[in-house]
C-alpha cells in the first residue's frame, strides 16, 4: 500500500498542510483504502513547506509547496509523476538535506512523531537501554568525555553540571529542562518536540539515571500549543510503555516527567528565573551562589539543560562519546542546529559540525537573502548576540571562534538582514527589548536598559554626539559586568557590535543610506 507523508509541524501547518491533508482525504484512492496518509514531523525544510512525500521503492519521492489547490491536478492519474514541476525527486538526495550532518535530528520528518515503534526502529532507545546497564558515575563520565556542552546558551560542559549534582548528598534531586525557547530567530526545541519528542523524554530519563533524580519537568514556552499537546501525548505513551514510571526500562530506578507551560516571559528563559516561575513564583532572577546543581528547584539538587543538551545525549549513549567528539572542531564537539531566518531564501533548520563558517551557512545553505538585495548584517545568537559584517562571515562557527570576535553562537539561531536595514534601529532595539523584557530584579537592568534607549535616540538625533557616545559605553560596561544575569549582561554585546562595525548608522539621520563599504557584494 502506497503511504502519503504530510507534515504536521507548526510551521508547516501555518502554510497550508492541514489543509492539503484534507484535500488528499477527499482523492479517490485515499478514499478508497488504496493509499494512505500519515502526518510525519517536518524535516525543517521550511522553504519547501508544504513539503509531501510519497514513499517508493527507491525511497520517499518529495512535492515542494505543494497547496490544497494543487491535489486535484497533482492525483488526476494516480500516483503524481516524478515529472511533475513540483517534484523535488529523492528527498534524502535533496542537497540542502544530503549535505547536513544529522545526528540530533536525523529522525524529524521521517517517523510519526508519537509512535515508539517508529522511534525504536530508527535507533531510538539505544542510549537508555545502555545507560539503564552501566552505573551513574559512568553514564557522566560518557557524557564528560564527549564534550557535550549546553547547547542553550550558555555552552557550560553537561558532564560538570551532571557530576556535580550526581556527587550531591540529597533524598531528592531534579531534572529541568528548558524548553522556554524565546530568542528571534530559534525554532530548534519546537521542531524536536513536535517531531521527535521521544528523544527528550529519552535524554531526560538518561539524566536521571545518572544523577540519582526520580522527577523531571519541562518547562515549555506557553507560545507553543501544538508542542505542548504532541509531547504531552508522548508521556502518556512513553509512560504506558515502561520507558517512564516506577522501573525504567525494566530497571530499579523509578524516573517520570511532568510538563509544565512558562508564563510567556523571556526572562524565564534565565535558568534560576525558570525556576522560580516553576515553583509557581514570579519569575524573577535568584543570586549565585548556590548554584541550581546544588539548590535548585525547591532547594534540592538539580540539573537544567536545554532540549537540544537533552537531545544530544541520547547519541552520546547510543553511539559512544568518541563518536561524538569526532565532529566539531578544537573543544566544540558535536553538532550544532543552526536555524536560519530573517531576510533568508531558504530558511529552515540545518545541523552540521561545529567549524563551518557563516558565510557558507548562509550563502550555501540559505541561498542568500530573500529579498534577492546584497546582504548587511547577520546576528547570530538571539536578541542578545552580535550583528557581525561582511568582514566576520568567513568565522568559522564554534565557541571559540565567536568569543574571540565578541560574538556568541547561542541557541544557534542566525538572522539575516539585507542593505535595507537600519543598524541604527536595530542597536535601540536590543536596548527596549531588555528593557521590556527585564524581571526588574537589578538596577543595571532595570535602568539602564531604559536609559541605553534614550541616549541611542539622542544620538541619532546628533545631540552631543561625543558625550552620548562616551555615555553609551559607559552604560554597556556597567551592565555588563554589574547585570544579575545574561539579559541585562549580553546586552551591551549587539550595541557594541553596531557601534564598532556600523559606526556611520548611529551617527547619520534616521533612513540613509548605509556606506557601500558595508554591504556585501
Amino acid at each position: 500500500m502506497t503511504r502519503i507523508h504530510v507534515p504536521n509541524d507548526t510551521a508547516a501547518r501555518s502554510v497550508g498542510a492541514d489543509e492539503v491533508a484534507a484535500a488528499l482525504a477527499r482523492v479517490p484512492a485515499v478514499r478508497d483504502g488504496h493509499v494512505t496518509v500519515s502526518r510525519n514531523g517536518s524535516r525543517g525544510a521550511y522553504s519547501m513547506e508544504p513539503l509531501l512525500e510519497i514513499d517508493t521503492a527507491d525511497g520517499r519521492i518529495g512535492f515542494a509547496n505543494v497547496s490544497a489547490a494543487d491535489v486535484p491536478s497533482l492525483f488526476a492519474n494516480g500516483i503524481p509523476a516524478r515529472s511533475h514541476e513540483k517534484c523535488i525527486g529523492l528527498v534524502d538526495k535533496v542537497p540542502w538535506l544530503a549535505d547536513q550532518v544529522r545526528l540530533t535530528f536525523a529522525r524529524v520528518g521521517r517517523i510519526d512523531p508519537l509512535s515508539l515503534d517508529d522511534y525504536r526502529a530508527v535507533g531510538g532507545l539505544r542510549g537508555l537501554e545502555r545507560a539503564v546497564s552501566m552505573s551513574p558515575a559512568a553514564i557522566v563520565q560518557e557524557v564528560s568525555a564527549s564534550g557535550l556542552r549546553g547547547r542553550g546558551g550558555a555552552a557550560f560542559p553537561a558532564g560538570i553540571k551532571w557530576e556535580t549534582v550526581r556527587n550531591a548528598n540529597a533524598a531528592q534531586k531534579y531534572v529541568v529542562c528548558n524548553a522556554d525557547e524565546g530568542d528571534s530567530g530559534t525554532f530548534a526545541d519546537r521542531l524536536l518536540l513536535e517531531a521527535d519528542p521521544f528523544q527528550l523524554i529519552e535524554g531526560m530519563t538518561i539524566a536521571g539515571l545518572a544523577v540519582g533524580a526520580t522527577q523531571g519537568y519541562v518547562y515549555l514556552r506557553s507560545e507553543y500549543p501544538y508542542a505542548a499537546k504532541v509531547f504531552a501525548e508522548a508521556l502518556l505513551i512513553a509512560r504506558q510503555a515502561g520507558v517512564l514510571g516506577a522501573a525504567v526500562g525494566s530497571g530499579a530506578h523509578a524516573f517520570d516527567i511532568a510538563l509544565r507551560m512558562g508564563g510567556g516571559a523571556y526572562i524565564c528563559g534565565e535558568e534560576t528565573a525558570l525556576l522560580e516561575s516553576l515553583e509557581g513564583k514570579r519569575g524573577v532572577v535568584r543570586a549565585k551562589p548556590p548554584l541550581p546543581a546544588l539548590q535548585g528547584l525547591f532547594g534540592q539538587p538539580t540539573v537544567i539543560n536545554n532540549v537540544l543538551t537533552f537531545a544530544a545525549v541520547t547519541d552520546v549513549l547510543a553511539q559512544g562519546a568518541q563518536h561524538y567528539a569526532a565532529h566539531g572542531m578544537d573543544r566544540s564537539t558535536g553538532t550544532m542546529p543552526f536555524q536560519l531566518g530573517g531576510n533568508i531564501q531558504r530558511g529552515g533548520l540545518v545541523e552540521l559540525p561545529f567549524g563551518i563558517t557563516l558565510r557558507e551557512l548562509v550563502e550555501r545553505f540559505g541561498g542568500g537573502s530573500y529579498s534577492g538585495r546584497p546582504l548587511r548584517a547577520i546576528q547570530v545568537g538571539g536578541p542578545l548576540g552580535a550583528y557581525l559584517p561582511a568582514s566576520q562571515w568567513d568565522t568559522p562557527l564554534t565557541y571559540e571562534h565567536f568569543a574571540s570576535i565578541g560574538a556568541m553562537l547561542g541557541h544557534g539561531g542566525i538572522v539575516a538582514f539585507d542593505d535595507t536595514v537600519d543598524m541604527a534601529a536595530q542597536a535601540e532595539f536590543a536596548m527596549a527589548f531588555c528593557a521590556h523584557e527585564s524581571c526588574g530584579k537589578c538596577t543595571p537592568c532595570r535602568v539602564g536598559s531604559t536609559r541605553g534607549v534614550e541616549v541611542i535616540q539622542r544620538l541619532r538625533r546628533r545631540e552631543k554626539v561625543r558625550e552620548q557616545w562616551d555615555l553609551l559605553e559607559e552604560l554597556c560596561e556597567t551592565m555588563e559586568l554589574g547585570s544579575l544575569c545574561a539579559l541585562g549582561g549580553l546586552t551591551p554585546m549587539p550595541v557594541r557590535s553596531v557601534m564598532k562595525h556600523f559606526t556611520a548608522d548611529l551617527l547619520a539621520p534616521a533612513g540613509a543610506a548605509p556606506p557601500a563599504s558595508q554591504v556585501a557584494s
